[in-house]
């Protein structure tokens, strides 16, 4: 699993916001210049993050980001499978995945299927909350 760029950011911006949660609705521009991303690029994850329910978005004079949650109830995780869309290491492990013919005779699964286990659980175990320490 190689975690896109869209991912990375996506977890630079949430946590740019959990270090503004006391304020308001933080600007995009605000964030774009404090992480050094290009607005563009931004304003793209911010309509996914919004329309999942992770962030507050209002346009406008007086508008800006807000997080929804409080930093320590949002999951590296789900911000993850949010942006990459799945952190299965194989195919076969996807959600959704056909079942693959050779399940019973894969002598790699059980290394697959730990290896999946030990990356979900671990970012499972992360918070925004952790990240801004």
């Amino acid at each position: 699993m190689i975690v896109s760029t869209k991912g990375r950011y996506a977890l630079r911006v949430m946590i740019d916001l959990a270090e503004q949660h006391t304020q308001d609705r933080t600007p995009l521009k605000e964030i774009a210049e404090r992480q050094n991303i290009s607005q563009k690029y931004i304003e793209a994850i911010m309509t996914l993050l919004s329309k999942n329910g992770f962030v507050e978005a209002v346009h406008g004079k007086g508008g800006g980001y807000k997080l929804n949650k409080k930093p320590e109830e949002y999951r590296v995780g789900d911000i993850l499978r949010l942006t990459e869309g799945s952190l299965s290491p194989v195919a076969c492990l996807e959600k959704g995945a056909a079942e693959c013919p050779r399940k019973s005779e894969c002598r790699t699964l059980p290394l697959w299927t730990k290896l999946d286990d030990l990356v979900e659980n671990y970012l499972d175990s992360v918070t925004l909350a952790d990240l801004m320490k």
